[in-house]
């Protein structure tokens, strides 16, 4: 429908009209009272017709102008949080374990958090090498996670195996370790020990249990349930890429120090807070 001038189809009946008003004043006094009445019926019918038509047309404008408010509301309201991001940024200092979110000079919100030990970790057979550190320099939240799981780096289990003075035993899709009771395997997306008779018993992982099987941590494949752990990052996570976070953590005691392997750790209702008002996009400096 046009919005502009009068409705499409107004030209056509303002014709019909103006013949009729032609009709009606040659016939004069002499047109008799039957066709009279019908002329004037007809009359009413156009000029109802034509109010119809500008009602419509009017309710037509309206739609389209609450379609275009609509719009420009949306526009800006994304400016402003363009906006009210930029302006807003997290800071980390790493020399005191301390976060804190800002607009401009003024703090909306600050904690403690536990950063990066610093360590290093090297695997003698493979000649890889880990250092623990948290990056330093301007990051961006590039998006946030709810319930994020964590699927462990080789290094955890070069780590827990040095720890607890165990064997590492790397498993792939398609082979078998040799275990007591029978022998460990992938079936689907589970690592699983398989018993003589046939049974498939998948292994259970929860709190960050890993796989020991006759002195020998089990590596598992990525993708498999196994090689993926819950609750250790918390309830919430903002991804800062390249594999570091802020995020919550099953070892609230930990907060305050260094001791992470480069992510950051806050308690679990810290960083529900910081999910809550902090957006993606937001700029963060760590120094």
């Amino acid at each position: 429908m046009s919005t502009e001038g009068a409705p499409p189809r107004w030209p056509h009946l303002l014709r019909g009209a103006a013949l009729l008003a032609t009709a009606l004043a040659s016939a004069g006094v002499g047109v008799a009272g039957h066709d009279l009445t019908q002329a004037l019926r007809a009359r009413q019918a156009v000029r109802a017709q034509l109010i119809a038509d500008s009602t419509a047309w009017r309710a037509a404008r309206e739609r389209e102008q609450a379609v275009r408010d609509s719009i420009v509301a949306v526009v800006d309201g994304r400016r402003q949080r363009d906006s009210l991001a930029a302006r807003r940024y997290l800071v980390i200092a790493l020399a005191d374990n301390r976060i804190s979110y800002r607009e401009g000079d003024r703090v909306l919100f600050e904690s403690r958090v536990a950063s990066g030990s610093g360590r290093t970790l090297e695997q003698t057979a493979g000649g890889r090498r880990w250092k623990f550190d948290t990056p330093r320099g301007r990051l961006v939240v590039e998006r946030k996670d709810v319930d994020p799981l964590w699927v462990p780096p080789d290094w955890h289990y070069i780590e827990i195996a040095r720890q607890q003075k165990l064997r590492i035993a790397r498993l792939e899709r398609g082979m078998t370790i040799p275990a007591a009771d029978g022998v460990v395997t992938v079936s689907g997306t589970n690592v699983v020990l398989r018993t003589p008779q046939g049974r498939e018993i998948p292994y259970d992982v929860g709190d960050g249990r890993e796989i020991i099987v006759d002195g020998r941590i089990i590596i598992p494949p990525y993708g498999t349930n196994q090689r993926q752990y819950k609750g250790v990052l918390g309830n919430n996570r903002l991804y800062l890429g390249d594999g570091y976070g802020i995020h919550g953590t099953n070892n609230p005691r930990s907060i305050g120090t260094s001791v992470s392997h480069g992510c950051i750790r806050m308690r679990n209702e810290d960083i529900e807070t910081l999910f809550r008002i902090v957006d993606v996009g937001t700029p963060v400096y760590i120094y």
